[in-house]
């Protein structure tokens, strides 16, 4: 197991943006931390009241975005306009190409949300949208969030990884089994747990590369991103 402290994490505060970067991103870059297997981008944002991303393009990339509190308006040129609040996740295929833009509709709540990158099996895929709502999950079971195949009706994305979603409430615990050949990145978005003994707080992760149970156990109310990679 490698820990990634969030201090560590870099950092850009734009005034209407402020934003810790997981892994190099824009003008933040350290080679030690390009990304772990196909996840290549966790940026822990939150945007101001009234302020958001103007148009912008992305291609051949898979971006989730998972909302921890206020809202975000999403509109791109598929055509999808829509506002994800809190336990909302989003997906784009950016495939062949698309633009979209992502503004905070409040005036008085900032928009605190995790965007995800993931590096697709392949180039020039049709560009996708989906949504999933987790706003009443239940805790203490994983919940999946996206897959390569939909599967338990996740989200379809285009690489072989799955994202879950664990929400413990305080004392609560939870087991995720490693398979052989596969890579986990674990992520603390809320709370505080404990993971094979190591003590994780918000913004926090651990790279894991050995199969095998990943016990976890939540010493405050928590939500974690486990992201289970080929």
């Amino acid at each position: 197991m490698k820990i990634r402290h969030a201090n560590e994490r870099g950092h850009a505060n734009h005034g209407w943006l402020d934003s810790y970067h997981t892994f190099s991103f824009a003008d933040y870059h350290d080679p030690a931390w390009m990304g772990f297997r196909s996840l290549r981008v966790i940026n822990d944002d939150l945007v101001m009241p009234g302020k958001g991303f103007g148009l912008h393009p992305h291609r051949d990339m898979e971006i989730i975005t998972y909302v921890l509190s206020g809202a975000l308006e999403h509109k791109d040129s598929m055509g999808n306009g829509r506002v994800i609040r809190a336990g909302e996740v989003q997906y784009m295929a950016a495939g062949t190409g698309v633009r979209h833009s992502e503004f905070n509709p409040s005036e008085d709540e900032a928009a605190h949300f995790l965007q995800i990158w993931i590096q697709p099996d392949r180039s020039g895929a049709t560009p996708r949208y989906a949504e999933k709502s987790l706003a009443a999950a239940p805790a203490g079971i994983p919940h999946l969030v996206a897959s390569k195949d939909g599967r338990n009706g996740s989200i379809a994305i285009n690489q072989n990884a799955d994202l879950w979603l664990v929400r413990l409430a305080e004392g609560e615990k939870t087991v995720h089994t490693l398979a052989e050949g596969r890579a986990a990145w674990v992520h603390v978005a809320e709370g505080e747990v404990s993971l094979d003994g190591k003590t994780l707080t918000a913004g926090d992760a651990a790279s894991i590369t050995a199969p095998g149970a990943l016990r976890f156990s939540a010493t405050k109310p928590s939500q974690v991103l486990l992201f289970d990679l080929a």
